[in-house]
C-alpha cells in the first residue's frame, strides 16, 4: 500500500459534499478551516452527544454548542472555549443558597460554570425539547440563529450517555470526569448507556455524502459514542474508500483533553498507530502530522494509507490548509 506525504494542498473538487464525524474543540477547529475550502452548504457535521447533560433543569450539549460558538465567530479567544466577553453572574448568585442546600442535592451546583450569555442557549434548547422539539429541529433553529451555513446534526435524537468508570470514584458521567474531576483521575472503562438510533439526518449525512471525513476528535469519548449506535460503522465500513480520519495525536500527545491518557489506560498505543488501529475498519487513509512521519509505514501496515501535513490548527491558513489535504485524500481524480 502506497503512503503519500503532501507539502502544498492540492484542489478540492467544487462538488464535493462532505459529513465531517465531529466532537467538540478539535472537529471545531477542522470545520472552521474546511469550510474555507468548501461551500458551508455542502457540510454536514454529525455531532456526539454522549457528553449531554442536565444540570439546574437544563438541557445541555456541549459538542454541539462549541462547535456553534467557533463558528460564528464568537467563542473566546483566551480560554478557547465558551463565548466572547462572558460574565458569570447567575453562577456566582448560587453561591448564596450553598449553606441551604440538603445533603445529596444537585441544586446550586457550581462546578459546571454556565455563561450568562451560555444560558440563552439552554434555555432555548430546553423550552422546544419540553414543548416535543427533536433535538435535531432545535439545534438546526440555533445554528440558523447564529448564522450558520453548514448543517450540525445530533448523532441521535435519543438519550446515549457516555459513563466513565475511574479507578477512584466509580460510574461517573462524561462531565464529572472531565469538568468537576478535571480529567485528573485514572479510567478503567468507557461504556454508552441508554437504546438509541443514529438520527435520520445523520444516518443520511453519513450515507450519502461523497466524502466522510472523522475529525481530530477523541477517538474513545467523541467520535466512540456516534460508532456505539448500530449502523455507524456498518454505513463507514461499507463506503470506507471515501472516508478519511484526522489523527488527534501529535507526537505521542493529544493537543487538548486527555485522549492520549485514555487511550493508554484502556490498553491502546497513545499513537498515529493507535489511532490507525481503531480507524482502519471503518477509514482508508489516516491524516497525520510531520512529527510523525517517522510513523507512516507502521500506519500503512495497520491497512491505513498515510498522508503527511501540518495538522496543529495554529493559524487559520493551516486549518484550511489541512481541511484541503484531508478532502483530496479520499477525493476523485
Amino acid at each position: 500500500m502506497k503512503s503519500t506525504s503532501d507539502t502544498m494542498p492540492p484542489t478540492v473538487a467544487a462538488t464535493s459534499s462532505v459529513t465531517v464525524v465531529s466532537g467538540g474543540v478539535g472537529a471545531a477547529r477542522f470545520l472552521t478551516g474546511l469550510l474555507n475550502v468548501i461551500d458551508p452548504a455542502k457540510v454536514t457535521a454529525v455531532v456526539n452527544t454522549g457528553d449531554d447533560t442536565q444540570l439546574h433543569g437544563l438541557s445541555i450539549s456541549p459538542d454541539l454548542d462549541t462547535i456553534t460558538y467557533t463558528l460564528a465567530g464568537a467563542t473566546d479567544p483566551e480560554r478557547g472555549w465558551g463565548l466572547r466577553n462572558e460574565t458569570w453572574t447567575a453562577m456566582a448568585a448560587l453561591q448564596r443558597f450553598e449553606a441551604v442546600r440538603p445533603n445529596g442535592s444537585a441544586a446550586a451546583t457550581r462546578w459546571f460554570n454556565l455563561g450568562d450569555q451560555d444560558l440563552a442557549t439552554h434555555f432555548y434548547r430546553t423550552a422546544r425539547l419540553t414543548e416535543g422539539a427533536s433535538l435535531t429541529e432545535v439545534t438546526e433553529e440555533i445554528t440558523t440563529a447564529w448564522g450558520l451555513g453548514l448543517r450540525l446534526v445530533p448523532m441521535t435524537d435519543e438519550r446515549r450517555t457516555t459513563v466513565v468508570t475511574t479507578a477512584t470514584e466509580g460510574d461517573v458521567s462524561f462531565q464529572d470526569y472531565f469538568v468537576r474531576l478535571r480529567h485528573s483521575v485514572p479510567i478503567t472503562s468507557v461504556r454508552f448507556d441508554g437504546v438509541a438510533q443514529l438520527s435520520q439526518s445523520a444516518r443520511f449525512a453519513l450515507t450519502n455524502a461523497e466524502i466522510v471525513v472523522i475529525a481530530p476528535s477523541n477517538p474513545l469519548v467523541s467520535i466512540g459514542p456516534i460508532r456505539s449506535l448500530d449502523g455507524t460503522d456498518d454505513i463507514l465500513s461499507a463506503r470506507r474508500d471515501s472516508v478519511v480520519a484526522v489523527s488527534p495525536i501529535v507526537g505521542g500527545a493529544a493537543l487538548k483533553g486527555p485522549a492520549a491518557r485514555m487511550m493508554t489506560e484502556l490498553g491502546h498505543e497513545s499513537s498515529v498507530v493507535g489511532v490507525a488501529r481503531l480507524y482502519a475498519g471503518i477509514a482508508s487513509a489516516l491524516v497525520i502530522d510531520p512529527a510523525d512521519a517517522h510513523l507512516v509505514d507502521a500506519v500503512v501496515a495497520e491497512g491505513m494509507r498515510c498522508i503527511v501535513t501540518p495538522s496543529v490548527m495554529s493559524t487559520p491558513e493551516i486549518a484550511q490548509t489541512l481541511g484541503e489535504v484531508t478532502i483530496a485524500a479520499v477525493s476523485a481524480p
